[in-house]
């Protein structure tokens, strides 16, 4: 029988928290409970969650410290849970290493939608593909590995969330090829996501932070279109 996914559920609100729960056990989830930000780093270490489902408004630490302090151990996705739907939360939420980020109140169905689209798309450390190929594209001082999602520049290894990795991935493996916003977030978040073409642009941002312009290659923006990986 397959092990069951593991979903860490973060929200002060008990009622709201029960809810998802019920829901997400239906689909064949486990899931835990956490009310507050100080309870999560040590819920996921007894825990280990596939998937992080994280209420930004929480008592004593919040869920943009939270999301914060979880990226600098862990790449496990998260989605934000929050009634702030304007566009600098969502970005902030973004660029802090979230992996989607949905409006409260939201419909049971979209909620756990969104949750399976996120794991599909996201494999730990160590998982090998079944016919055992190796996804790894390589450039002078950078090499993407799909299969065990890793990142090394410059001879280090770089932390990133997976939609970062697979994004970067992604334009990496087709060079010189433009791809527009709009076919970067159906090829990565999928149909499924529903967003807007802004956060592919914190992502992008974000992998420039980490990686930086090559002699030989680098991100290139492609004014009114989208990005492609330039290689000289």
């Amino acid at each position: 029988m397959a092990t069951k996914q593991r979903i860490l559920i973060v929200d002060d609100d008990n009622n709201i928290a029960e809810l998802i729960s019920l829901y997400l056990i239906k689909e064949c989830f486990e899931t835990l409970i956490v009310n507050d930000g100080e309870s999560v780093l040590p819920a996921v270490e007894s825990f280990s969650p596939n998937l992080i489902l994280l209420d930004i408004m929480l008592p004593g630490m919040d869920g943009y410290q939270v999301c914060r302090e979880l990226r600098t151990k862990y790449t496990i996705p998260v989605i934000m849970l929050s009634a702030k739907g304007e566009v600098f939360d969502k970005v902030l939420g973004l660029e802090l290493g979230a992996d989607d980020y949905i409006e409260k109140p939201f419909d049971s169905k979209e909620l756990v939608a969104r949750a399976k689209a996120v794991l599909r798309r996201y494999k730990p450390s160590g998982t090998t593909t079944e016919n055992n190929d190796n996804k790894c594209v390589e450039y002078q001082d950078l090499s993407i590995n799909l299969t065990n999602y890793s990142v090394t520049y410059m001879g280090n290894n770089v932390d990133m969330p997976p939609k970062e990795l697979e994004l970067l991935y992604f334009l990496a493996a087709s060079p010189n090829h433009v791809f527009t916003r709009e076919q970067l977030l159906d090829q990565i978040w999928g149909y499924e996501y529903i967003g807007d073409t802004r956060t592919v642009d914190v992502h992008i941002k974000r992998l420039r932070e980490k990686i930086k312009d090559h002699a030989n290659w680098k991100i290139s923006t492609i004014w009114g279109i989208g990005y492609k990986f330039e290689v000289r």
